[in-house]
């Protein structure tokens, strides 16, 4: 009997962690990462279907916005980021902005926003949390509730 109860009790614990650990498990809408000396914000925000879409990425630090790229009608970016900064299409939703060699300027403790057709989303990091913008960098800070999931339901059948 106690091996019974010593059981239930261990699917107890791991099913509640599982389910504690699938509650943050969502897909961020925006990502920041580096690649050599550039920047790159990732605004995964779905665009509205047959619609022009329009797009702004913006940073602030302490009390200060600053516009970086828009295609906003009537905004327009900050001078320093006129000629360094690009925006392209992600297939299939969002968009893309990389800050050419700004990676050494980043403010130590930045909020990165984005808005595409008024939907925004933001992210606060300090400068040594910025990741490399690798495949498997991306697929674990996406993945890591899945991940450590998967480790528990493969240790609790196991066991």
């Amino acid at each position: 009997m106690d091996g019974c109860v010593s059981t239930m009790l261990k699917s107890l614990f791991v099913f509640g962690v599982l389910g504690v650990l699938l509650i943050p498990a969502k897909c961020e809408q925006i990502s920041v990462c580096v690649n050599n000396d550039n920047v790159r914000v990732d605004c995964l925000i779905e665009p509205k279907p047959n619609k022009i879409n329009s797009y702004e990425f913006s940073w602030s630090t302490g009390n200060k916005e600053t516009v970086i790229n828009t295609n906003v009608s009537g905004s327009a970016p900050d001078a320093q980021f006129k000629d360094i900064s690009q925006v392209e299409e992600l297939d299939p939703q969002g968009y893309r902005m990389t800050l050419h060699g700004f990676k050494d300027k980043v403010p130590l403790s930045t909020t990165y926003m984005c808005k595409i057709s008024g939907v925004g989303a933001n992210i606060s990091l300090e400068k040594d949390q910025l990741l490399q913008c690798s495949a498997v960098s991306v697929f674990l800070k996406s993945s890591f509730s899945w991940i450590v999931c998967l480790l528990l339901f493969f240790y609790h059948t196991h066991s």
